[in-house]
Order: C-alpha cells, then structure tokens, then sequence
C-alpha cells in the first residue's frame, strides 16, 4: 500500500494557527484534536444525561408503589401525584439505550479518538478532509439536539424501546410516545446516521492513502487497526438501518404497509395488510450487531495500546490481534438472526446462525488470551488507564461467557427478554467499552489538553464504577433465570416477580454510588483542563508518533517534517537497549546491539547492515533471512 506525506511547512501552519478566530478555532473547527475534543465532552454530557434517565427508572423498579413528590416537581404531568407513568417509563428506558448505544458509546467513543489518534499515530497533517470532519460532528451535535427536544412536546419522547420495533414504531396512534417523539427519533437517528458515514470515509481515506514514510500497515498500532476496521462496519452496516427508518416513515405516514399487517386499535381494523414487523427486524438487527463490534473493537484497540505500554511490554501476538480484529469485521455480518430466535426463525436457519455466533467468540477468546499473556510478567504500572485497561479485560470474559447461553438457540427462548440479556450486554457491551473508552481517556488526556489529571481521583472513579457495575448487572443474571422479564414498569403484579423486589432495591441502590461515583470523573476531567498539572511531551514513555508532537497544540501537528518511522510500536523492555522503550522513530542503525532478525520486516538494506554489524562484534544469528 503506497504512502503520501503532506508537505506542508510550519511556517504555512502556524500564519493559518495565527489567523483562526474563535468561531474557527473553537466552534467550526477543522482541527481534527478539537473535534476530538467537540465528540468527547458532547458525549460525556450524553452520557450522564442517559444515566440520570436510568436512575429515575431504577428509582419506579424499586419502589414502585411508594410516591417520591421530588418527581413531580421534575418531570410534570410525566410524574403526577410522584410516580413515574407507565408511558413515561418506556420512553426513559428508550431514550437511555439509544443515547447510550448511539450517542456515547458510538460516537462519543468512535468519534473522539478516531479524530485524536488517526493522524496523529499515522503521522498526518490532518484528516483526509477536515471540512467533512468538522461536518461529521455538527451533524452528531445537531442529533443529540433533537433526541433531548422530544422531551419537550406533549405526547412525549419516543417510548417503542431503542430498537424501535414495529407497530409501536409504525403507528403514530399506537400510544403516546409513538407520536412526535417517535418522528424526532427518526430524525435524530437519520442525522447520526450522516454524521458516522462522513466520518466513516474520512478516516477510512486517511488511514488508506496519508501514513506517513515507513509507516506500513504492519508498523501501525492496533487502535488504528481498530478504528479503521471499525469506520468500515458503519460505512457498510449503518445504511441498512437508513433504509429500515425510510421504509418506516412511510408507514407512518403515507399508508403503506411495509411492517404492518392485521392491525386492531380500540377494536378498530387498520386497513393494512401484507406487511411484516419481522422484516423490519431483520434490517435493524443487519446493524444492530455490528454495531455490537462498531461499540466494542475501538475500546478493544485502546486497550491493546494502554496495557502495551503500562505492561512495559510488546503487545503479545500482534498479528493474531490484528488477524482477530479482522475475522471480528467478517463475522459480525452474519451473526444478526441471533437476536431473533424467538421470532419463528426456521430452526434450520437458526442453526446456522447460532453456530456463526459459537464462531466470534473464537477470535473475542483471541484478544482475552492475548490481553492476559501481555500482562503476564509484566512491570505493570497501574495508572487509571492502565486499571480501566483490566476492567474491560475483566467485564469482555464476564460478560462473553453469557453470550454463549443467548448465542444457543435452545436456551436463549427461555432467556430472550428477560434481565439475563439485560446482564448480558450491559457488562460485555456497556461497561467494557465504558471502561475501554475511560483507559482511553485518561491515557490521552496530556495530548489533548496538555495537562495530567489527578490520579487518586481517577483510583477512586475506577473503584466505584468497577464494583459498582459488577453490583448492578450481576445480579440480573439470577432475576433472568427465573423468567423476570426485562421494560416491565412494575414487578408487584405477579407473585413470583415479587420475590426480587429486594434485589431490585439493592440494585437501584448500587447504580445511585456508582453513578455518584461519576462525580469524581466529572470533577477531575474538567478541573483538570485548566488547573491540572503540566504534561511532558511523553508523559507514558510510549513509542508511537503522538507523542513526538509538541504539548502545545498547532494545525498541522508537527512544527517542521512530519517524522519517519522504522518500526513496529511495541518495542517496550528490549533486551540489549538502554532504556525500556523505544520509539517508532528511532533507526535500526541507532538500536544496533538490541536489533533482532524478526524486526527488519523485510527490510533487506536494514538486515545486512545488522548483520555487518554483528560480524563485526562477533555475534552469530541463524535467524537471518536467506
């Protein structure tokens, strides 16, 4: 694959760094480290928002038959008399998966540290096209506007759950969240949708045609192996939910019958016939897998970087990791029936589908072992990065091995809909890529704002939020087991359901600390932006070309030549060198006593210098090439 480098000097960049106003340098930026920015502190407001939605549903869970007057001043007509409405209840629980699955996790994850490290570890000026950079966040912005303005029309945000399942989705009239809410869900999720296509080019075009020299896919680090394999699921599996929600709109409101058929209301007939709400499964479910991995790979290959470095040590098995990135990629597309076997499925089908499942986990178990070898016997530094590194090793094993009950077709029809797959994706999806996107955080902070954030205070944020997870999902698993289904307003109908009130309760309790427990993170983050301690230029003695930047941030990321790379980036405790890391920029000439044959790549002009030079100091190598 060829590679470009984009000449621009720095007296070019810093007359355009002098001529920025705030509008453009802050608001309309094109500075792919300020978009960054844009996507992370956008998505951290989402994020607590969504959670604040969760506590208030916790809150009906537990007691929900005791009246908390504090609701009614909040909430209104949602809360008369202080308890939550059964409509309004759906709708929190709508509202929190999609800005969670979509707003954070997505792009809120995706969008930050595609835009911080793509050229920055590839050695780039900037983004392919900065200007549809700065397009891909005002269309992510402009979304997040509409989704929380449903909270301002009268029937109510959008209550058919974030999958938005027809009829409750296809029906205006249904109830009331199947109103406006429900168009406004529809818009917002059409402007994301733009939002990730035009940043899914962008970083696919910038990480195909602009690494700087020397810089081979084999010598890229596996956040960007991550985020690229990532920009090509959306690019590819987005559009399909595009076309759900257009099919959707028009049985909203023009009469056609593409999810809809057999239809009563209030004893009324609707006159639509022939549609099938299982199609429009289908069509969801082509993204909403991959979305699993869109969610997933990026925390995957943030982790890969942070316990690399914190371990001291090369990650183990790159091209393993890289290969099990890529299998993640293929298998994801043909995994989605999963979510379905409760639908009619042919069971033949659903064979097929369940053994497509068995199969992912197989380079999922790849990245654990590899995880696991790599911090095995390493001089481990425990940052809190490097801590929320090892929660989402610890939460991806917890959470994967109850994927392979609801991955059995047998099985997963006693257990569809219940609090186990609440469980289920809550700890492999939700808190692992939390975790994911928190290591990365707090590993990247010095190169975004050019300050440290304080360290007992990112111990503390990992303790609460760690123990406070595993307090809140785990016991789900238990309350699935025993058939308690999940989006039910109230569990005091059934007799059996009210065996888990307790637990209920102490679930509720442990969400309320652990989400006090984001206070810690919130302080600690903005505070930190202004009065935290100075970074040094490579605060984490890591190897790849980020940190080769200045602190002080200019548009162009290098002040002169954008620098050469010579080597793969994981070249930490390498016997024979001097110090216990060495950057991708140092020569293999520079680095001649720890040299080994493997890490030439083929590099022949490299290899007979090094072998010159062992000759000549009297060192004999049978690893060499022939």
């Amino acid at each position: 694959m060829s590679t470009i480098t984009i000449p621009h000097s720095a007296d070019h960049h810093g007359h355009e760094h002098h001529h920025e106003t705030f509008l453009t340098k802050y608001i309309f930026s094109q500075d792919h480290k300020m978009i960054a920015k844009q996507f992370l502190i956008t998505g951290i407001i989402m994020a607590f928002f969504a959670m604040f939605l969760s506590i208030l549903f916790r809150i009906q869970l537990a007691w929900p038959d005791t009246d908390f007057p504090i609701l009614e001043a909040f909430l209104g007509k949602w809360a008369e008399g202080g308890r939550i409405k059964p409509d309004f209840f759906l709708s929190l629980v709508t509202i929190h998966g999609t800005i969670m699955v979509f707003f954070v996790l997505t792009a809120g994850l995706s969008g930050t540290f595609s835009n911080l490290l793509i050229p920055l570890q590839l050695g780039a000026r900037d983004m392919a096209s900065p200007f549809m950079n700065m397009l891909s966040y005002w269309f992510f912005f402009t979304a997040c506007i509409v989704m929380i303005s449903s909270f301002f029309v009268e029937s109510g945000p959008a209550s058919a759950g974030w999958t938005i399942y027809p009829p409750l989705s296809a029906l205006p009239q249904a109830i009331p969240g199947s109103g406006t809410g429900m168009t406004l869900w529809l818009v917002s999720m059409t402007l994301f949708i733009a939002s990730q296509v035009v940043g899914g080019i962008n970083y696919i075009s910038t990480v195909l045609n602009m690494r700087t020299k020397g810089m081979s896919l084999w010598r890229m680090p596996l956040t960007i192996w991550a985020l690229f394999l990532t920009a090509i699921v959306g690019l590819l599996s987005f559009p399909v939910l595009v076309s759900a929600v257009v099919l959707l709109v028009f049985d909203r409101g023009m009469g056609t019958s593409f999810y809809l058929s057999d239809i009563y209301i209030a004893g009324q007939a609707l006159p639509n016939e022939g549609g099938s709400p299982i199609l429009f499964q289908h069509l969801f479910w082509f993204l909403g897998h991959p979305e699993v991995y869109i969610v997933l790979m990026p925390a995957l290959g943030l982790t890969s970087e942070v316990i690399a470095t914190n371990a001291r040590k090369p990650i183990f098995g790159y091209h393993a990791m890289v290969y099990s990135l890529v299998g993640i990629t293929v298998l994801s597309f043909i995994v989605w029936g999963h979510h379905m076997f409760v639908t009619g499925m042919n069971p033949f089908l659903g064979g097929v589908f369940m053994i497509t499942t068995l199969i992912i986990a197989v380079p999922s178990a790849v990245k654990t072992f590899n995880y696991l070898a790599t911090l095995w016997r390493g001089n481990l530094r425990f940052t809190p990065a490097m801590l929320f590194a090892i929660g989402l090793v610890s939460f991806f094993i917890t959470g994967g091995l109850t994927g392979i009950f609801l991955g059995n077709s047998a099985l997963d029809i006693s257990l569809h809909d219940t609090y186990f797959v609440v469980a289920h994706f809550h700890l492999v999806m939700g808190s692992a890529s939390i975790c994911g996107m928190l290591c990365g955080v707090y590993h990247w902070f010095p190169k975004m704002f050019g300050r440290m954030m304080d360290d007992k205070l990112g111990y503390l944020h990992f303790w609460f939020t760690f123990v406070g997870a595993y307090l809140v999902f785990f016991p789900m698993h238990f309350m699935g087991i025993d058939g308690v289904p999940r989006r039910y307003y109230s569990f005091t109908s059934f007799p059996f359901m009210q065996e888990w009130l307790s637990v209920n309760v102490f679930v509720t309790w442990a969400a309320i600390i652990a989400g006090l427990g984001q206070v810690a993170f919130l302080f600690n983050f903005f505070y930190s932006i202004f009065f935290g301690k100075k970074a040094t230029q490579n605060p984490w003695q890591a190897n790849t070309l980020e940190w080769t930047t200045p602190v002080e941030h200019l548009h162009g990321n290098w002040p002169g030549e954008i620098p050469t790379v010579y080597r793969w980036p994981y070249d930490y405790s390498k016997p024979g060198h001097d110090t216990d890391f060495i950057p991708q920029t140092v020569p293999f000439s520079a680095t001649m006593s720890s040299n080994l044959p493997h890490d030439f790549d083929g590099d022949t002009t490299a290899e007979k210098i090094q072998r010159d030079w062992d000759k000549e100091h009297g060192i004999e190598r049978s690893e060499y090439s022939h």
